[in-house]
């Protein structure tokens, strides 16, 4: 089940799927140009066909294999951000399967940080499409061993790359002309955009394609357990709470706590919230979560906590 990195890329040669590890999360991985390959990680994960799928480069120039047109700002955002966790929704050429993209016009790019990942693409010889090595709409997964609890012998093998240091999924940017739009919060938050670009995101409209991103649906990067992210009143029999800093007045009346972070550090946060969610998922019967404070990363972490808590 456990691969070397050779093993892995044989068997993505042969239109396998193997869950690799990347900074942000676990991903799911197939040959992006392989219709083959790409229907069974929509099987695997019980996925709707139209939701995209990423896909992962190992280096800067393949992105002209699977961009028609790359705007300025785009080049600019790519150049200082990858490899890491960004990435972008550009124009698609003909050779990327429509399968790939959920059907759109477009195709979502990155370049892992991770250099196992990039190692992998190399060796296989072509863009990996990779989702979150997860079934659909459940907690994606930062450690291996989450990937084979979810996963199993559903898949064809497991990079075990250690723990992701980001934690959360990528950054997705979308592009009207030359205006950056964000469709999914992320390590790379708009504050750092703004700062290199000089001119904020925009958030994204539903309308007219609300799944031109991953990550778009109400409920998403849920555990099997109920989380809630108002504290209750009163704390039900085997409540668990996920805190941020300090602890509410009440704290002592929850069966478990996790702290993502004490000291209030929204990076340890990030890289601390799907494994800890995992940990809660696994021991008590209903979760409450606190939210962060609504800037930068904390953006990103309270989208993932609203999403688990089914948009509540």
């Amino acid at each position: 089940m456990y691969l070397s990195l050779d093993e892995a890329a044989e068997i993505l040669k042969k239109d396998g799927i193997v869950a690799i590890p990347t900074e942000t999360v676990y991903g799911l991985a197939g040959n992006a140009y392989s219709e083959t390959a790409v229907a069974k990680i929509f099987a695997v994960k019980e996925r709707p066909f139209f939701d995209p799928l990423i896909v992962h480069i190992a280096e800067f120039s393949e992105l002209e294999n699977l961009a028609a047109e790359i705007p300025k700002n785009a080049k600019l955002l790519a150049e200082k951000f990858w490899p890491g966790p960004l990435t972008l929704v550009l124009p698609k050429k003909e050779k990327v399967p429509d399968l790939t993209t959920g059907g759109l016009s477009t195709v979502a790019v990155r370049m892992p940080k991770k250099q196992i990942a990039r190692d992998i693409i190399k060796l296989a010889g072509f863009p990996l499409a990779a989702p979150s090595a997860n079934m659909f709409q459940h907690l994606s997964t930062t450690k291996a061993e989450h990937v084979f609890e979810q996963l199993g012998n559903r898949i064809d093998g497991i990079v075990d790359g250690g723990d992701c240091e980001v934690g959360i999924e990528s950054t997705v940017i979308g592009f009207e002309k030359e205006t950056p739009v964000m469709y999914r919060p992320g390590a790379i938050t708009s504050e750092m955009i703004k700062e290199y670009l000089g001119f904020k995101t925009t958030p994204h409209s539903p309308l007219p394609t609300p799944h031109v991103s991953p990550g778009l649906l109400q409920k998403h990067y849920s555990p099997n357990t109920p989380l809630y992210i108002e504290l209750p009143s009163e704390v039900p029999p085997n409540s668990g709470l996920l805190a941020f800093g300090k602890l509410p007045a009440n704290s002592e009346k929850f069966s478990k706590i996790l702290n993502l972070s004490e000291s209030e550090n929204p990076t340890e946060a990030a890289a601390n919230l799907y494994k800890m969610l995992h940990s809660l998922d696994s021991s008590v019967s209903v979760i409450f979560a606190t939210l962060l404070p609504k800037t930068g990363l904390g953006n990103a972490i309270n989208d993932r906590l609203t999403k688990a808590a089914g948009g509540a």
